[in-house]
């Protein structure tokens, strides 16, 4: 008894796979090894620690194994997640006679037929342990069938089990609201839970409130999230750290960038999620500066980033345009040795694309063991951001040739650039493909395809494809006005709007408001494009973003009110982003106004220091002005920091043959002929008292040339 009691203690002390070999050889040496207690112990412990191979071998070289060395050998692959091995392990034991499984087998087996989703196996399980009272009645039992159901998608299934026990404990409570929340149901689980707060016998726990938190974020729900907040507080749980990143998460989602932040700043404890989750917070919310400055933060700290927070950070770097940033990330990505994951590649394309450099985008690319639907997506459209989309079409056809088919948002994608080349030939050659191949049922296809014949100039297309939709939703109607807004329209694009506010069941979102404004801005339909503004606020209880201010800005600025443009500005809710202050500066070369350009130059250099545009056109309005120093300064920084402007590229189709050629080209075949029509052309102009602001072209053209 004594040696049984020592041996025991020796099992306690074990911390390491050397010392459990140890241990084995002394049980080995006093022949007590077939004792199956300890048997059991040295199993579990050689899992633990060592292997899961060693500790095969002790149940293998077990000639009785009992039920507890059953479960204990079951429960290690179940850790592993080995499904099958452990599938194929309870098999062998029904088919022995050593001893049948229990209420601790049951389960076991049923999380192994959850995780391969196997759920005809599963029913007989379940038929097995109904068989036996106390398999049946138990709640562990109880709970693995519950998660089985749910994983395998059958809540009426689960839901039933739950019903069939009278009095549920926690587990059980909490397998039923994670079942419904993984399986977009959140209304369910909080209904759920709402039930399981007033049963007295239940006592709450984290691991509960993390599936309640994130039902509150799929449905978007921050008050329902924040009083789930008040109920971890009260209950102390508020340094669960899987529970608080839960609501850092829910707040992150949801938009409250900072009541996020405050909590976060908060953590006694953070792990990579915690980082992760604030990152993509900023990043997603506008914020993209703060997203970078606490990545670097970060790396400062040691924390080792994981391909999820390389992602939020590129996409930072992304909206931010910051390369150099971007240049970084992209080593931290190399060196861990994730950069060729599908989801931190992509974003690596996209981050190159939007940065303007397509050469490195398209090195990375190419490097790509394995390229998928999405890869082929972030090439194509990169293309298309950086003014080459007629180089799109020749990777949609490579794509197609490397037997990728497109998904919607690949035809989405190409059909915008597409839509950039403006060849009407093109247009309806992909509008047969789209309909070849089942495409031209999707929605957002559709109103791809109007977009795509307003801006090939085919507008009577456009309004033809629009009325033969059955079906308009949204997006449908919010796209014909944009394309009348395109073709300087206004007029029919606020009918087109009356007739969707009046006639359909559709109320307009954020993009419909965003194409009706784009419109006015256009026609210059000042006061409507006021009266349309005021309206989403007030009528329709929407929040402008940055975009919709960006055009109130640009339609005053157009009209020379660039007192109101910078009212609008100081009232904005949210930062202003580079498009407000880029229309702001525009607004501001045409009217020149130099003291309100440096205000709004200053602040793109900010928010976008790598687009060489905005530093050409503060020094287009320093030189109309004669500030030639200013000049200097802006063309030196330029050199300094290695920006280049990109490139205008304008084609024109002409007998289905497709002419390309930049401003100044010499190396068009017909240029000399083309060269001639100019000529004519000026001279004509000139006859009809059009005088052109060749002062500022001449500064520009000469301020192009020395960069």
């Amino acid at each position: 008894m004594k040696t049984r009691q020592v041996l025991v203690n020796l099992f306690q002390a074990c911390n390491d796979g050397g010392s459990v070999s140890q241990l084995h050889s002394q049980l080995f040496k006093t022949g007590i090894l077939n004792d199956s207690f300890f048997a059991t112990k040295l199993n579990s412990l050689y899992s633990k620690f060592a292997s899961l191979q060693a500790a095969r071998k002790v149940f293998d070289e077990t000639l009785h194994p009992s039920v507890h060395l059953w479960n204990s050998t079951l429960r290690s692959y179940c850790r592993e997640k080995q499904w099958e091995e452990t599938l194929r392990l309870f098999h062998l034991m029904l088919c022995t006679t050593e001893g049948a499984p229990d209420n601790f087998t049951i389960p076991i087996a049923l999380k192994a037929c959850a995780g391969l989703r196997m759920i005809e196996l599963g029913r007989v399980i379940h038929g097995f342990a109904k068989k036996n009272d106390k398999i049946g009645s138990d709640l562990f039992v109880g709970s693995a069938l519950v998660e089985l159901y749910s994983k395998c998608g059958q809540m009426g299934e689960a839901l039933k089990v739950f019903e069939e026990f009278p009095q549920p404990d926690t587990v059980l409570w909490t397998s039923m609201v994670t079942g419904y929340q993984q399986n977009n149901n959140p209304e369910e689980a909080l209904t759920l839970f709402s039930q399981m707060v007033m049963t007295d016998s239940v006592v709450l726990d984290p691991v509960t409130l993390v599936s309640v938190v994130s039902a509150c974020t799929q449905l978007s729900n921050v008050k329902a999230g924040s009083c789930v907040h008040g109920l971890v507080l009260r209950r102390g749980f508020d340094s669960d750290l899987p529970l608080v990143n839960s609501l850092l998460n829910l707040y992150a989602k949801t938009g409250c960038d900072k009541i996020a932040a405050n909590l976060f700043s908060k953590m006694p404890e953070k792990d990579v999620i915690s980082w992760t989750t604030m990152i993509a917070c900023y990043a997603n919310n506008e914020a993209a500066n703060e997203a970078l400055n606490l990545f670097n933060e970060m790396i400062k700290r040691r924390i080792e980033p994981n391909s999820v927070t390389v992602v939020s950070a590129l996409q930072a770097c992304a909206v931010s345009r910051n390369l150099e940033e971007g240049k970084k990330i992209h080593k931290i990505a190399a060196r861990k040795h994730f950069e060729l994951e599908f989801s931190v590649s992509t974003t690596l394309l996209d981050m190159y694309m939007k940065c303007s450099c397509p050469d490195e985008a398209v090195d990375l690319f190419q490097r790509l063991p394995k390229k998928d639907v999405v890869s082929w997506v972030a090439l194509l459209s990169g293309y298309a951001q950086n003014g080459m989309a007629y180089k799109s079409m020749g990777v949609f056809r490579d794509m197609l040739s490397d037997g990728i088919q497109p998904d919607a948002v690949a035809v989405v994608k190409i059909l915008a650039a597409s839509s950039e080349l403006g060849i009407f030939q093109q247009a309806l050659c992909l509008h047969g493909y789209v309909v070849r191949s089942g495409f031209n049922r999707n929605v957002f296809v559709g109103a791809s395809l109007i977009e795509l014949y307003s801006k090939c100039g085919g507008l009577g297309d456009a309004v033809k494809l629009f009325k033969g939709m059955i079906l308009r939703d949204v997006v449908i109607w919010s796209s014909m006005i944009a394309a009348y807004g395109i073709h300087g329209r206004g007029g029919e694009a606020l009918e087109i709007f009356d007739q969707m506010v009046k006639n359909s069941s559709f109320r307009p979102n954020n993009v419909t408001f965003l194409s009706i404004l784009s419109a006015c801005s256009h026609a210059g339909l000042v006061e409507e494009g006021l009266k349309i503004f005021d309206m989403m606020e007030h009528e329709y209880q929407l929040q402008p973003d940055s975009e919709h201010f960006g055009i109130m800005v640009d339609l005053l600025g157009r009209i020379g009110q660039l007192g109101k443009a910078m009212d609008i500005i100081n009232r904005m809710p949210i930062p202003p982003g580079p498009h407000v202050w880029g229309a702001l500066l525009g607004a501001c070369r045409i009217h020149h106004n130099i003291e309100m350009g440096e205000v709004a130059a200053n602040n793109l250099f900010w928010l976008d220091p790598s687009h060489a545009g905005y530093y050409i056109l503060l020094s287009n309005i320093y030189a109309v002005d004669g500030k030639w120093d200013n000049v200097a300064e802006l063309r030196t920084l330029i050199k300094d920091r290695g920006l280049k402007k990109m490139l205008g590229r304008s084609m024109v189709e002409v007998r289905g043959e497709v002419h390309s050629f930049l401003a100044g080209d010499r190396f068009h075949p017909d240029y000399q002929k083309i060269y001639e029509l100019l000529r004519k052309l000026e001279i004509q102009m000139g006859k009809e008292v059009y005088i052109p602001d060749l002062d500022f072209l001449l500064h520009d053209k000469e301020a192009v040339l020395q960069f």
